[in-house]
Protein backbone atom coordinates (compact mmCIF):
# COMPACT_ATOMS: atom_id res chain seq x y z
CA UNK A 1 0.00 0.00 0.00
CA UNK A 2 1.19 3.44 -1.19
CA UNK A 3 1.41 6.37 1.64
CA UNK A 4 2.64 9.45 1.60
CA UNK A 5 5.99 10.26 3.57
CA UNK A 6 3.98 12.14 6.24
CA UNK A 7 1.97 9.20 7.26
CA UNK A 8 5.43 7.32 8.23
CA UNK A 9 4.94 6.58 11.95
CA UNK A 10 7.54 4.57 14.19
CA UNK A 11 7.04 0.67 13.97
CA UNK A 12 5.82 0.79 10.41
CA UNK A 13 7.10 -1.25 7.83
CA UNK A 14 8.21 -0.08 4.58
CA UNK A 15 9.74 -1.53 1.73
CA UNK A 16 12.67 0.35 0.92
CA UNK A 17 15.55 -0.62 -2.42
CA UNK A 18 13.85 -3.87 -2.58
CA UNK A 19 14.12 -4.94 1.04
CA UNK A 20 11.70 -4.77 4.01
CA UNK A 21 12.46 -1.93 6.81
CA UNK A 22 11.63 -1.25 10.04
CA UNK A 23 11.16 2.66 11.18
CA UNK A 24 12.33 2.91 14.61
CA UNK A 25 12.71 7.00 14.68
CA UNK A 26 10.77 10.01 12.20
CA UNK A 27 11.86 13.79 12.17
CA UNK A 28 9.48 16.01 10.11
CA UNK A 29 12.04 18.75 9.07
CA UNK A 30 11.32 22.37 7.33
CA UNK A 31 14.39 23.59 6.55
CA UNK A 32 14.13 27.89 6.53
CA UNK A 33 15.38 27.66 2.63
CA UNK A 34 14.33 24.55 0.63
CA UNK A 35 10.91 22.02 0.62
CA UNK A 36 10.04 20.14 3.68
CA UNK A 37 11.64 16.54 4.17
CA UNK A 38 10.69 13.85 6.24
CA UNK A 39 13.92 12.10 8.14
CA UNK A 40 13.69 7.86 8.72
CA UNK A 41 16.08 5.83 10.49
CA UNK A 42 15.58 2.31 9.70
CA UNK A 43 16.39 -1.26 10.46
CA UNK A 44 16.42 -3.88 7.91
CA UNK A 45 13.84 -6.82 8.81
CA UNK A 46 16.71 -9.46 7.53
CA UNK A 47 20.08 -8.46 8.39
CA UNK A 48 19.76 -5.42 10.84
CA UNK A 49 22.05 -3.08 9.05
CA UNK A 50 20.49 0.84 10.15
CA UNK A 51 19.90 2.88 7.23
CA UNK A 52 18.73 7.01 7.31
CA UNK A 53 16.72 7.87 4.50
CA UNK A 54 15.52 11.44 3.69
CA UNK A 55 12.69 11.48 1.74
CA UNK A 56 11.15 14.83 0.12
CA UNK A 57 7.58 15.83 1.21
CA UNK A 58 6.07 15.08 -2.07
CA UNK A 59 7.07 11.18 -1.83
CA UNK A 60 5.13 7.89 -1.44
CA UNK A 61 6.80 4.91 0.12
CA UNK A 62 5.63 1.20 0.31
CA UNK A 63 4.00 0.40 3.27
CA UNK A 64 3.90 -3.20 3.75
CA UNK A 65 1.63 -5.25 6.15
CA UNK A 66 3.19 -8.46 7.82
CA UNK A 67 1.08 -11.06 9.14
CA UNK A 68 1.50 -11.83 13.05
CA UNK A 69 1.05 -15.98 14.29
CA UNK A 70 1.25 -17.60 17.25
CA UNK A 71 3.72 -20.19 17.92
CA UNK A 72 4.46 -22.49 19.94
CA UNK A 73 8.64 -23.03 20.39
CA UNK A 74 9.36 -26.92 20.62
CA UNK A 75 13.31 -27.57 20.77
CA UNK A 76 16.55 -26.83 19.15
CA UNK A 77 18.31 -28.82 16.97
CA UNK A 78 21.76 -26.91 16.38
CA UNK A 79 21.34 -23.45 14.83
CA UNK A 80 17.85 -24.28 14.06
CA UNK A 81 14.55 -23.92 16.06
CA UNK A 82 11.55 -25.64 15.51
CA UNK A 83 7.91 -24.17 16.29
CA UNK A 84 4.43 -24.91 16.39
CA UNK A 85 1.26 -23.27 15.15
CA UNK A 86 -1.36 -23.42 17.81
CA UNK A 87 -3.99 -23.34 15.64
CA UNK A 88 -2.91 -25.78 12.85
CA UNK A 89 -0.61 -28.11 14.35
CA UNK A 90 2.07 -27.40 11.58
CA UNK A 91 5.85 -27.56 12.24
CA UNK A 92 7.96 -25.30 10.75
CA UNK A 93 11.69 -24.90 11.49
CA UNK A 94 13.62 -21.63 11.17
CA UNK A 95 17.32 -20.50 11.81
CA UNK A 96 18.50 -19.15 15.13
CA UNK A 97 19.18 -15.93 14.13
CA UNK A 98 15.77 -14.70 13.55
CA UNK A 99 15.34 -14.52 17.04
CA UNK A 100 18.23 -12.16 17.98
CA UNK A 101 19.97 -11.48 20.70
CA UNK A 102 17.10 -12.51 23.18
CA UNK A 103 17.35 -16.36 22.12
CA UNK A 104 18.80 -16.77 26.08
CA UNK A 105 15.29 -16.23 26.88
CA UNK A 106 13.72 -18.97 24.62
CA UNK A 107 12.18 -21.59 26.42
CA UNK A 108 10.43 -24.75 25.75
CA UNK A 109 6.33 -24.26 25.35
CA UNK A 110 6.82 -20.99 25.07
CA UNK A 111 4.70 -18.76 23.04
CA UNK A 112 6.04 -16.41 20.48
CA UNK A 113 4.87 -14.29 17.29
CA UNK A 114 6.59 -15.43 14.38
CA UNK A 115 6.15 -11.81 11.68
CA UNK A 116 5.10 -13.42 7.63
CA UNK A 117 5.88 -11.95 4.69
CA UNK A 118 4.10 -13.59 1.76
CA UNK A 119 4.26 -16.60 3.44
CA UNK A 120 7.90 -16.50 4.70
CA UNK A 121 8.81 -15.88 8.39
CA UNK A 122 11.05 -12.86 8.99
CA UNK A 123 11.14 -12.54 12.63
CA UNK A 124 10.36 -13.92 15.56
CA UNK A 125 9.43 -12.31 18.78
CA UNK A 126 9.60 -13.25 22.27
CA UNK A 127 7.25 -12.00 25.15
CA UNK A 128 8.24 -8.57 26.81
CA UNK A 129 8.85 -10.41 29.79
CA UNK A 130 9.72 -13.62 31.36
CA UNK A 131 10.10 -15.15 35.18
CA UNK A 132 13.45 -16.59 35.78
CA UNK A 133 15.43 -17.75 38.86
CA UNK A 134 18.62 -15.82 40.23
CA UNK A 135 20.99 -18.87 39.96
CA UNK A 136 24.25 -16.52 41.69
CA UNK A 137 24.15 -13.15 42.87
CA UNK A 138 26.61 -11.57 45.65
CA UNK A 139 24.98 -11.59 49.03
CA UNK A 140 23.30 -8.91 50.73
CA UNK A 141 25.10 -6.36 52.58
CA UNK A 142 23.29 -4.82 55.44
CA UNK A 143 22.90 -1.23 55.07
CA UNK A 144 23.26 -1.31 51.19
CA UNK A 145 19.66 -1.97 50.59
CA UNK A 146 17.96 1.76 51.43
CA UNK A 147 20.41 2.89 48.54
CA UNK A 148 19.26 2.11 44.61
CA UNK A 149 22.25 0.85 43.68
CA UNK A 150 22.89 -2.30 41.27
CA UNK A 151 24.97 -5.61 41.48
CA UNK A 152 25.77 -8.19 39.02
CA UNK A 153 24.01 -11.50 38.96
CA UNK A 154 23.43 -14.29 36.72
CA UNK A 155 20.06 -16.01 36.07
CA UNK A 156 19.60 -19.56 35.42
CA UNK A 157 19.68 -19.27 32.25
CA UNK A 158 23.40 -17.67 32.11
CA UNK A 159 22.69 -14.32 31.63
CA UNK A 160 24.30 -11.75 33.44
CA UNK A 161 22.15 -8.91 34.50
CA UNK A 162 22.31 -6.19 37.54
CA UNK A 163 19.61 -6.33 40.15
CA UNK A 164 19.24 -4.39 43.23
CA UNK A 165 21.05 -4.94 46.35
CA UNK A 166 18.27 -6.70 48.12
CA UNK A 167 18.02 -9.69 45.57
CA UNK A 168 19.54 -12.91 46.18
CA UNK A 169 20.14 -16.50 45.29
CA UNK A 170 17.01 -18.29 44.69
CA UNK A 171 14.72 -15.45 44.05
CA UNK A 172 12.56 -14.88 41.04
CA UNK A 173 12.87 -11.70 39.07
CA UNK A 174 11.12 -10.52 35.76
CA UNK A 175 13.30 -9.77 32.90
CA UNK A 176 13.19 -7.71 30.20
CA UNK A 177 13.98 -9.86 27.06
CA UNK A 178 14.74 -7.25 24.59
CA UNK A 179 16.81 -5.79 26.71
CA UNK A 180 18.26 -8.32 29.09
CA UNK A 181 17.29 -5.83 31.97
CA UNK A 182 16.03 -6.34 35.62
CA UNK A 183 12.27 -5.03 35.99
CA UNK A 184 10.98 -6.17 38.89
CA UNK A 185 10.87 -8.87 41.88
CA UNK A 186 8.45 -11.68 40.53
CA UNK A 187 5.58 -12.30 42.87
Amino acid sequence: MKINVNDIRVGNVLEHNSKLWIVTKTQHVQPGKGGAFMQVEMKEMRGGTKLNERFRAADVVEKVFLEEMTFQFLYRDGDELHFMNRETYEQIQLPADLVGNSIAFLTDNMQVTICMYDNEPISVSLPQTVTLEIAEAEPVVKGQTAASSYKPATLSNGVKITVPQHIEAGTFVVVDTSSSSYVEKAK
